[in-house]
């Protein structure tokens, strides 16, 4: 197992890794919607909170050598699933056929009272 980290993604704060390769997989932690740069939420709601968190796991993806292009598989972890359809848009614009598997499932409470949480599976270069 080879763990991944890169400061361009929030640092872990608990004892996981922000990814772990295996092979030619990544798997990559859930990503709250955290800026690495303030240490904050985006404002904006569930839109700018989901394009920070795809941010966060390309950054980490990026520095695993491989892209959003290969992911296999995503988690979606929504605080509500009245913000679905805003988080798929904009989900949307992250991911191009043929789309990853995905699952998308609300949460009691997400970390930091976050809105959504994203982790995923990639495919790298052998």
């Amino acid at each position: 197992m080879n763990p991944i980290s890169t400061t361009a993604a929030p640092a872990a704060i608990g004892p996981y890794s922000q990814a772990i390769r295996v092979g030619n997989l990544v798997f990559c932690s859930g990503q709250l919607p955290i800026d690495p740069a303030t240490g904050a939420f985006p404002e904006g709601g569930i839109e700018a909170q989901t394009r920070q968190s795809l941010a966060n796991v390309k950054a980490i993806l990026t520095e695993a050598g491989t892209d959003l292009a290969h992911v296999v598989k995503t988690t979606v972890f929504l605080a509500s699933m009245d913000d679905f359809a805003a988080m798929n848009a904009v989900y949307a614009e992250a991911f191009s056929a043929p789309f990853p598997a995905r699952s998308a499932v609300a949460v009691k409470t997400l970390p930091k009272n976050a809105l959504v949480e994203i982790e995923c599976i990639a495919e790298a270069e052998a």
